[in-house]
């Protein structure tokens, strides 16, 4: 499947939650999509829905496709450690996801065009694969061109008093950011029940 670029709102109802950020069309209508709104009785779903549901909102929150997320998932399982909470760490410290968290971009989506368009660096070098995987000590900074962009300023001035991820370090002055280390899955804030996700690929 493509990269998904629909209407947020209407994947967002899919799953209950506003994977994407704060949403007002949401909190307006949190019942799922559909012709009968609310009122329509739903079928209990099965085991396997809940795990597939569960995977594709890790997908579609992290904007990973189907391989990418499968070879992340085989990646995990390969290490010794919960493969669940590795997964989680693997999707965290992806280039994209890491600019979104320092607040560089207002969301992975924008993020994601940033690190494309070549005004993103790691350790000093031009880097332009969002899905580029970080490992501790690698720096990321803002490339000189680029730092008087308004999504950037704009982002980073209204994410100033919000930057509580541990696994990452930034310095305003120099516009870059660290990635210090993996992340403890009570630190990751994404409501993703990983469990159910190698419940899935388990079978």
């Amino acid at each position: 499947m493509a990269r998904y670029t629909g209407p947020k709102t209407k994947m967002a109802r899919r799953f209950g939650e506003a994977i994407f950020g704060p949403d007002r069309s949401f909190e307006k209508r949190k019942y799922p999509p559909g012709q009968h709104g609310p009122s329509r009785r739903r079928k209990q779903k099965s085991d396997y829905a809940v795990q597939l549901a569960e995977k594709q909102k890790a997908k579609y929150t992290y904007g990973v496709l189907e391989r990418q997320f499968r070879n992340l998932f085989v990646k995990a399982n390969s290490k010794s450690g919960v493969t669940g909470e590795i997964l989680l760490q693997y999707l965290e410290a992806r280039l994209d996801n890491s600019v979104f968290r320092l607040g560089i971009a207002p969301t992975r989506r924008a993020a994601r065009q940033l690190v494309s368009h070549k005004h993103i660096l790691v350790n000093g070098i031009l880097t332009n694969v969002p899905s580029y995987h970080l490992r501790p000590g690698d720096v990321i900074s803002v490339r000189n061109k680029s730092r008087n962009l308004e999504v950037i300023q704009n982002s980073i001035s209204a994410k100033s008093d919000i930057r509580k991820w541990n696994w990452l370090e930034w310095n305003p002055e120099r516009m870059e950011g660290k990635f210090m280390e993996y992340p403890e899955r009570e630190k990751i804030p994404e409501n993703i029940n990983e469990q159910l996700i190698v419940e899935l690929y388990s079978k």
